[in-house]
């Protein structure tokens, strides 16, 4: 987004994934509620993302619809299962061609890991970067991670990359298909706090701006061992479980075999595990996320 661009229509999403009861609980409160996100200088609209993997009370259908946003996806008539046709549908009533074209987006996603509240915002999205910025210096619960250059993959772009400007809200631990009200009010004055900030920046009234932040930018995941049938032989070690953003040194315990051997992190370096032992990630055989702490001055 464009520096001293007004912004005019902003979108909460919830639901992205079936089985994340926070977000898609906050927007099912916020359709029954629309004052509660109200403001004077701008359009808030909402989006209960994905209704039919909820109903099911799972990630999704067929597909993930979070990787579901590359054009040429958007584009492609052949692809033409649950989430995809979805994906089409969301880009018609919020995308960039739309009538409805979206300058701000976040899409509130919840993580069975000791993540807190996070805020995910892509390196180059400055407007992004300046909002995390002043979240994290008013709340020391904020917690701001970057996939850096990595992520998004031009092919598997997420939801939030229909709009000009965007962040991920990204809060746990909280089980799968679970709503736990100390989550969810958190992540509900987050929101709301979200939107604030919005509405001073529109009428000039942006809170004074805090320049540094901590940023933690994606390494690398780290996957369970397998056996010769694809079956992980491991699990996260208990001295570092639910460890989300604690700092892990070289030599220390990672993984616990099934017939007890430890494997330690083999780095050179301290990094800042993250997404601990995420239910989700499962399927991909990720045990967690490396980062490094980055401090940087917008």
């Amino acid at each position: 987004m464009k520096s001293n661009s007004k912004l005019n229509r902003v979108l909460i999403v919830g639901g992205t994934h079936g089985n994340e009861f926070t977000g898609a609980y906050l927007i099912k409160k916020f359709q029954q509620f629309p004052e509660l996100i109200r403001r004077e200088s701008f359009k808030t609209l909402t989006l209960f993302a994905n209704p039919r993997a909820f109903t099911e009370v799972r990630r999704y259908i067929s597909r993930d619809l979070n990787h579901c946003f590359s054009r040429l996806d958007l584009q492609d008539t052949t692809l033409s299962c649950y989430e995809d046709l979805r994906a089409k549908e969301i880009d018609q009533m919020f995308g960039p061609n739309s009538e409805n074209p979206i300058d701000f987006i976040f899409d509130v996603h919840s993580t069975t890991t000791n993540m807190g509240l996070t805020l995910i915002v892509d390196n180059d999205d400055l407007f992004s970067l300046q909002l995390a910025a002043y979240l994290s210096s008013v709340n020391s619960e904020v917690k701001i991670y970057s996939f850096g250059d990595l992520y998004p993959s031009p092919n598997l772009l997420p939801l939030r990359a229909l709009g000009k400007s965007s962040l991920c809200v990204e809060v746990g631990a909280v089980p799968q298909g679970v709503l736990k009200a100390d989550i969810f009010l958190k992540t509900e004055a987050l929101v709301y706090a979200i939107l604030d900030y919005l509405e001073k920046y529109n009428i000039g009234e942006i809170p004074s701006k805090q320049n540094t932040l901590t940023l933690y930018e994606y390494i690398e995941a780290v996957y369970f061992p397998r056996n010769e049938h694809g079956e992980i032989q491991a699990m996260i070690h208990p001295q570092l479980e639910f460890k989300d953003y604690q700092v892990l040194y070289p030599n220390y315990p990672m993984l616990l075999t099934l017939d007890g051997q430890t494997i330690s992190y083999e780095g050179d370096s301290i990094v800042y595990p993250t997404f601990i032992n995420e239910a989700a990630y499962y399927e991909k055989g990720i045990a967690m996320c490396l980062t490094q702490e980055h401090q940087i001055t917008i």
